[in-house]
């Protein structure tokens, strides 16, 4: 259903069942799979030379929340989901399930894998590469630029399943590894080993990532979060997850 204020392209590739809201526009240069839910006052495929005449690609099942924008030129899998007031830049390519929390941004030319959840203020600069299972939690800063301002963009990597807890900043270049967590508030200058803690301002090793516990009595180790932590995620992938343990 396309509500009758809402501006919709005849150039623009609506599959099945497409719900687009009040006042809502969509420009030519997109495609939107089935079932997608639009809401009021999105702009999704906002035009730019930097898409170099790439399509807005938006996979089936998406729900983008109000007074998001989407620029032209990036492709997104199934099951997008977003809260209010997004915007992604151009030739930013995620997978499937990705979770864009409210007032995020995401500045372009990233890679997103598979299930990352953003949470809410969440600022995600250009070249950096995300891998999947990830979290990046509240007010988490991806940087790009090792001596600002500059023409020089270093992205940041975040290996798979790493959570960078709330209000951290990760510096240029910096290669986060796959199952690490830094800490809250921590600003991370240099690279994180897999399985890792770290923590600071400058952020500094704080123990193996298995060595936190669960506060909930138990004493069973956080870490890695997937032997306790299944919420929202298929069955059948928390399934491998049950088979890769111990």
């Amino acid at each position: 259903m396309i509500h009758p204020s809402a501006i919709v392209s005849p150039k623009a590739k609506l599959g099945d069942g497409v719900s687009v809201g009040p006042f809502t526009i969509i420009h030519d240069n997109v495609e939107i799979g089935a079932g997608s839910v639009i809401d009021s006052y999105c702009e999704i495929g906002y035009p730019t030379p930097l898409a170099d005449g790439q399509p807005l690609v938006i996979g089936a099942g998406a729900r983008i929340r109000s007074h998001s924008v989407f620029y032209e030129g990036s492709r997104f899998g199934d099951k997008l989901v977003t809260g209010h007031r997004v915007v992604v830049r151009e030739k930013t390519v995620a997978g499937v399930a990705l979770q864009i929390g409210t007032m995020n941004d995401i500045q372009g030319d990233c890679v997103i894998g598979d299930y990352v959840r953003c949470q809410s203020n969440v600022f995600i600069g250009k070249m950096s590469k995300v891998g999947n299972f990830v979290w990046l939690l509240p007010y988490v800063v991806l940087t790009n630029d090792p001596h600002p301002p500059s023409n020089v963009l270093v992205g940041a990597t975040i290996g798979d399943y790493a959570a960078i807890a709330a209000m951290s900043v990760i510096l240029p270049g910096v290669t986060v590894g796959e199952r690490a967590l830094v800490a809250a508030h921590s600003k991370v200058h240099r690279d994180v080993a897999p399985h890792t803690v770290v923590a600071g301002n400058p952020a500094q090793f704080l123990c193996d990532a298995s060595k936190i516990k669960l506060k909930d009595g138990s004493g069973d180790p956080a870490y890695p979060w997937t032997t306790h932590f299944k919420r929202g995620y298929p069955a059948d992938i928390t399934a491998g997850w049950d088979a890769a343990q111990p």
